[in-house]
This record gives structure tokens, C-alpha cells and sequence, in this order.
């Protein structure tokens, strides 16, 4: 156990749960959603529609809320009190576009990973898969970094600047299916030079994820293990297999050989690097996953088998089908998974080879490996066209596809690598790699509880369980 400042250690014993009920926290929510119909999408506000005796006595709320609460948040401290300030500039501009780079640079959680320890975040934000427009947001949240996760960090899989979170309250933009809290949402002025941290509510994953799959395992008549259906009865449990998934993850984007980082380097590619990259670093983690199983970590199981049924349920037949790369990704786990007789399809009932899935899916992820090893020696379009010869291999590919006609179909002969690039991008299909049959069939049972998990929470899915 890390030995803890009195500050921290108090913070972390703190409750945070009644923190949603405070009065302070009832009344910067009720101003935070009284701010958002007067914002514009980049989160300024025209003054010409709106006069300023509508929006500073919001504003003066919120300022005055967030002084109230800051004790309860000690290690933030200065944070919050950057947050004041910041508010008080925005309204100084005339409600300009926001700029909070100084509280965005204030703002440290990583710097306290301390299991229950909680957060007053306010920022103007846009949320990743929620709201796209820089509104105000209000966030309550509690940290969740049990001892063994604090130890596999610090000991295997080193990534300082990961937190896994759970939501205790929050505004209009999380009522959503966002369930991240990044840096680089921020309004600000200028990027800062690196981010240093990064939140994944991991009650939201957990709880969509509990909610999807026992959906999927009953629809697709699957028998699945005693553990894994413990697991899918279990909200905590659940949170730190997610915990884990997201830590491995996230640090091997920038692990391995990698020819290119899609998402370090603002550049564009077809939709499928992405896909192959996101389904690149799930299967490390699944390897690992396997090798922390055979050590004795029994979470280590439990995150197998969150890979495969969030990837394979939930991601191919979730949001919309225009370049979804997640949702290629799921349908290549699949695919594969089957091909090698992994997993089958037969009399309407799904059934898994579990002794066969953990290598068959290893293997897929040592082809990814080579893909990327290779990589490394080829110009970044052959790579391009090697990627998409790897994942058609097992997804048939759109009827109307340019790019399913061969190297002699694309527009090769630009010889300024922009154009090109942009060529090769123009011609991806929307819908380069459509549902299978199975998958329109899953998606017709499913599309209604995965709707149903937008803005979802632990509370919410113990509802439904109940």
C-alpha cells in the first residue's frame, strides 16, 4: 500500500456518493444546464441574443458553487481555484469562445490514485461519443485503483497517467454513451505540449457491458462458463476487469512495433487502420490476459472474457455503419474465430471451443503483429493496401468496393503523397466491410437494449437486474 499524505488519505475515505445530493452541487448542475441552450457549438455565447443579465448570474452560480465544494476536495485544490478564475476570464471575454488551459493544466488526477478518492471536474467540454458541441459539463467522480491494479502498474504494465473512474453525478453532455474523460475535449487556447492523463469510467463500461452480453448469451442460446456468468451478475467485479482491459490497452498504443501512431499524429487513413490499431491492443491485452490467468490472477480471466463478448456483441453492431472501425474490428474477431472452428454458428445457437478460443485468438493477434512488423519497411500506402488484404481475407468486403478490385482500381498514379492519400481515403466505401448475415440478424435483437444503455450507470443496471 502507498503510504499517503494526511490530505490524501483523508480525501480518500472521503464520501463522495452524498456529494450528489449537496445543495452546491444540485445548484451548479441546475445552472450548467441553463448555460448549455445559450452556448454556441465551440461554447461561446452571443450576447446580441442573449443579454448578460440572463448569463453572469449562471456563470456568477457556478463560480460560486465550485468555491463551496472545494473543501471536500482538498488535493484539487488548485484546480478549482483555477476553474474560478478561468469563469471569471470567459466572462471578462463577453463569453467569447472559452479558453481553460490554465485549469486544464491544474487539473492532476493522475497525480492521486488512490482507490476512492473523488473529483469535482468542470470544464466546457465536448464529450467523445456524446455530445460534439464545447458546453459547460459538471462531473462528480470517484477514482477506482484497488491494491492488485496498483501493483500490476507499478510492477508489468507501466502507465502513469491511466485512471480508472465511475461516475457519482454529472450533466446533460455524459447522459450519453460517453464514457471517457480526456484532456484534449478541453476548450483551450492551445494545446498543451503532452496531456498527461486520462479517465475511463469504467462503471459505465461494466455496466453496458453486463447489460449487452447477458442480452447476446440469451438470444444466441450460448452456454458460457460458471465464471463468466458470475461475472456478468457482478457491477465490482466487473469495474476492475474493465480497470485492467483499459490500463493494458491504453499503454500499447505505444508499445510494440509500430510503423505509424494513428492517434499521436494527426494524419488520415482508411477507417481500418484504426480498426486494426483498437483491435491490435485489445488482443495484447487479451494475451496478457492469458498470461496473468496462468500466474494465478483469476481477473485475468475475467478480462478474456470481456474482450470477446463486448468485442464480438456489442461493437459490430453498434453505432451507425458509415467507417465504423470498432465495429470492423469486432466483426474480424469474429470472423476469425470461426474460420479456425473456434466458435460456431449452428442451429441457431452460438457455441465457443473454449479450449481453442485463447490460441485461436492469440494467432489472429501474431498476424496483426507481422502486419505492423512489416509495416515498418513498407511505404505507408503499400502498407495501407497490405492491411486491407488482411482483414478481407475474413470480411467480404462491399460489392461496390474500389479498393475489393485491387491495387490497379485506386488512383496510384498521383505522384504528390497528399493528393494521394486523400485519393486512397475518398475511395473507402461508407460501408467497406458490411454486417454478415449473422450480424444483421444480432443487430435486430440487440438494437434495442444497446439503445437502452445510453447514459447508462451501475445504479441503472442493478435496476435491471433486480
Amino acid at each position: 500500500m502507498q503510504n499517503l499524505s494526511p490530505t490524501l488519505a483523508a480525501a480518500g475515505d472521503a464520501p463522495t456518493a452524498g456529494l450528489a445530493t449537496h445543495p452546491a452541487w444540485l445548484r451548479l448542475k441546475d445552472a450548467v444546464e441553463a448555460l448549455r441552450p445559450l452556448q454556441s457549438k465551440d461554447g461561446s455565447i452571443d450576447l446580441a441574443a442573449t443579454p448578460r443579465t440572463t448569463v453572469d448570474p449562471l456563470v456568477d452560480t457556478v463560480q460560486g458553487a465550485v468555491a463551496e465544494l472545494a473543501p471536500l476536495f482538498p488535493h484539487d485544490a488548485e484546480y478549482l481555484a483555477a476553474v474560478q478564475a478561468d469563469l471569471g476570464k470567459w466572462a471578462d471575454t463577453g463569453y467569447r469562445e472559452p479558453d481553460f488551459l490554465d485549469s486544464l493544466l491544474a487539473f492532476r488526477p493522475n497525480e492521486h490514485r488512490v482507490d476512492g478518492i473523488g473529483h469535482l471536474v468542470v470544464f466546457p467540454m465536448y464529450t467523445q461519443n456524446g455530445n460534439p458541441d464545447r458546453n459547460l459539463e459538471a462531473v462528480l467522480l470517484k477514482v477506482v485503483w484497488p491494491e492488485w491494479i496498483a501493483e500490476l502498474e507499478k510492477t508489468r504494465f507501466d502507465n502513469p497517467g491511466y485512471l480508472g473512474i465511475t461516475f457519482e453525478d454529472f450533466t446533460a453532455g455524459y447522459d450519453t454513451n460517453s464514457a471517457v474523460l480526456f484532456p484534449e475535449t478541453v476548450a483551450v487556447r492551445e494545446a498543451p505540449e503532452r496531456f498527461t492523463w486520462g479517465g475511463i469510467f469504467c462503471d459505465r463500461e461494466a455496466a453496458r457491458f453486463r447489460t449487452v452480453s447477458t442480452s447476446a448469451v440469451r438470444q444466441l442460446g450460448l452456454d458460457i462458463p460458471a465464471d463468466a456468468e458470475s461475472l456478468l451478475q457482478d457491477q465490482d467485479r466487473t469495474q476492475q476487469t474493465f480497470v485492467l482491459w483499459d490500463l493494458v490497452h491504453d499503454r500499447t498504443h505505444s508499445h510494440g512495433d509500430l510503423p505509424f501512431d494513428p492517434f499521436m499524429i494527426k494524419q488520415r487513413s482508411p477507417f481500418w487502420m484504426y480498426g486494426l490499431e483498437e483491435l491490435r491492443c485489445d488482443l495484447n491485452t487479451f494475451k496478457e490476459s492469458v498470461k496473468l490467468e496462468a500466474e494465478g490472477f483469476s481477473q485475468g480471466r475475467d478480462v478474456q472474457y470481456a474482450i470477446l463478448f463486448d468485442r464480438m456483441f456489442r461493437f459490430p453492431v453498434s453505432g451507425d455503419r458509415v467507417r465504423n472501425y470498432d465495429g470492423m474490428g469486432g466483426q474480424l474477431l469474429f470472423a476469425y474465430l470461426h474460420k479456425h472452428d473456434a466458435l460456431r454458428w449452428r442451429d441457431n445457437r452460438l457455441t465457443f471451443d473454449w479450449s481453442r478460443v485463447a490460441e485461436v485468438t492469440n494467432q489472429l493477434c501474431a498476424e496483426i503483429e507481422t502486419l505492423y512488423r512489416d509495416g515498418i519497411d513498407r511505404p505507408k500506402t503499400a502498407h495501407w493496401i497490405a492491411a486491407y488484404q488482411l482483414v478481407s481475407q475474413y470480411l467480404t468486403p462491399h460489392p461496390a468496393s474500389t479498393w475489393a478490385k485491387g491495387p490497379e482500381a485506386l488512383p496510384l498514379d498521383l505522384a504528390e503523397d497528399k493528393a494521394l492519400r486523400k485519393a486512397l481515403c475518398d475511395a473507402v466505401h461508407p460501408d467497406e466491410f458490411p454486417l454478415s448475415m449473422f450480424y444483421e440478424a444480432l443487430s435486430k435483437k440487440l438494437s434495442r437494449v444497446i439503445a437502452g444503455t445510453k447514459g447508462i450507470t451501475s445504479a441503472d443496471v442493478e435496476e435491471i437486474a433486480a
